[in-house]
């Protein structure tokens, strides 16, 4: 295969910085041509830093350079929709950071932006393209573990600044939004179906109003369930189980898996409580990142379909959307 995509990155987010960027310029068929910031200053300074030929001082003029391919759209939540259908309606692909939008009303218009234009569009779930999750699911559907029936899942970090995004709940700030979303999409990539209905509770901060603290029930088809909790202010911790009838499997560091750090995933048969039937399966150093910059631009290139569309997005908002209106009616809604 020929070829390179060159990207254009809206905005100098800390993730575009430390994780994406550097991601996409080391990827085999990516380049990263251009960036836009609404700071002219910030965005020129990222883009020396990054040896990125141009800058732009507004989100509108990089979308309309002839010379860009794809964008990749990490501003705040509630910028993912407007300008991720402006990048599309202005013919170019887009991987948009998750959450894909504020509600799946939302997240519809831009498949349907996605439909009428002929581009790519996807949420950027780097975990999905790590070999530990890829080899978790292989276990899982080998039968090794049984009949899976539980994912247990704990995603929390601590961060009580009123400046942050995070924890602005006018723009999509919050633990579901920020950190949920990953337990809801890592417990369909294993599961391979999606939940009929959930029931969420909800513990907000009392001076921000975001949601701090959110615990959540989803039962899939089955009888498998999915059981998550995930904080803004927690000590930092993550961790993933998935129980079956013979075994258990632990991904120990399940989402910020480090690039330059082996990860570890292990198997339990459950003989004893102390982990006398542990088997420990490591994998070497990987960027996710780069991964998921390279099936992106592969798909570009070669014309061909997405392992995650949008449509996978869409799903992921209408359970998100469930969550929220369990908070309101203390009861199970369904997906």
């Amino acid at each position: 295969m020929a070829g390179t995509v060159r990207w254009g990155v809206l905005s100098a987010a800390k993730i575009a910085r430390e994780q994406v960027i550097p991601a996409l310029q080391k990827g085999r068929f990516s380049e990263v041509a251009a960036i836009a910031s609404r700071d002219v200053g910030r965005g020129r300074q990222a883009a020396e830093s990054f040896s990125i030929p141009k800058a732009y001082g507004s989100y509108e003029d990089l979308l309309a350079d002839p010379d860009i391919d794809a964008i990749y759209n990490p501003l705040p939540n509630h910028l993912h929709a407007p300008l991720t259908i402006a990048a599309l309606e202005a013919g170019k692909h887009v991987l948009c950071e998750k959450p894909i939008a504020l509600n799946a009303g939302e997240a519809r218009d831009i498949e349907r932006a996605q439909t009428a234009s002929g581009r790519l569009v996807a949420e950027a779930f780097m975990v999905r393209h790590h070999p530990q999750w890829r080899r978790a699911r292989e276990i899982v559907q080998s039968g090794r573990l049984g009949d899976v029936r539980a994912i247990q899942t704990i995603f929390a970090y601590n961060n009580v600044d009123p400046n942050n995004i995070r924890n602005n709940p006018e723009i999509g700030g919050g633990g579901l939004y920020d950190i949920g979303c990953y337990a809801i999409a890592t417990a369909r990539f294993i599961f391979g179906t999606d939940p009929e209905r959930v029931i969420g509770l909800f513990e907000r901060d009392p001076a921000m109003g975001t949601d701090r603290l959110t615990s959540a029930l989803a039962a899939f088809p089955n009888g498998r369930q999915l059981a998550f909790t995930c904080s803004t202010q927690l000590a930092p911790n993550q961790r993933v189980q998935i129980n079956g009838t013979k075994g258990r499997l632990e991904i120990q560091v399940p989402f910020n898996a480090k690039r330059h750090d082996a990860t570890r995933i292990v198997f339990d048969d459950g003989r004893d409580h102390l982990g006398g039937g542990a088997e420990v399966e490591e994998f070497p150093p990987t960027d996710q990142y780069v991964l998921q910059g390279e099936a992106f631009s592969r798909a570009i290139l070669e014309g061909g379909r997405l392992e995650f569309p949008i449509a996978d997005a869409v799903v992921n908002m209408r359970i998100i959307d469930a969550l929220f209106r369990s908070d309101r009616s203390n009861a199970w809604e369904t997906v």
